[in-house]
């Protein structure tokens, strides 16, 4: 049965760009990084957080063999055009990360909120995907607003 998510999959448009990006300025650590298929294959390029070994992200350019040409020009311009999600990163400290991460360049959409769910800040990364940036309550607050 199913134990857990492992890998996530987010389209980047370039991975060198993508690797400096997600290690560099949100401090994520390289797990993999290998081409598949010998020269000319896809490379395998994987991060994740330090503290959670279990899960990682594939920073995935999108095409062969998984996409064919059409859809992977459409995903590319998805991903450059902003409008895919990544996902939500955790913090503990949501406005002190936030102040960190701008200083080394991080574009934010949204500047610290706060929700139901917690203290949240969007941002996006090099590609033009967007991330949650949340630090979480114990329990939902519902006299705060959703928007």
């Amino acid at each position: 049965m199913i134990k857990g998510l492992a890998i996530a999959t987010v389209w980047v448009l370039d991975q060198d760009r993508a690797k400096e990006f997600y290690t560099e300025k949100l401090g994520l650590e390289v797990r993999t990084d290998m081409t598949i298929g010998g020269d000319g294959g896809m490379r395998w390029l994987t991060v994740g957080a330090k503290d959670q070994p279990d899960v990682s992200l594939t920073l995935m350019v999108p095409g062969p063999p998984g996409l064919d040409p059409e859809s992977a020009e459409a995903i590319r311009t998805l991903v450059a055009k902003g409008v895919i999600g990544g996902g939500v990163l955790r913090t503990d400290d949501v406005h002190g990360d936030y102040a960190a991460l701008r200083a080394k360049g991080v574009e934010f959409l949204q500047e610290p909120q706060e929700r139901p769910y917690g203290t949240e800040a969007l941002f996006r990364d090099d590609s033009g995907n967007w991330f949650s940036f949340t630090q979480e309550n114990q329990e939902l607050d519902l006299d705060k607003s959703w928007s």
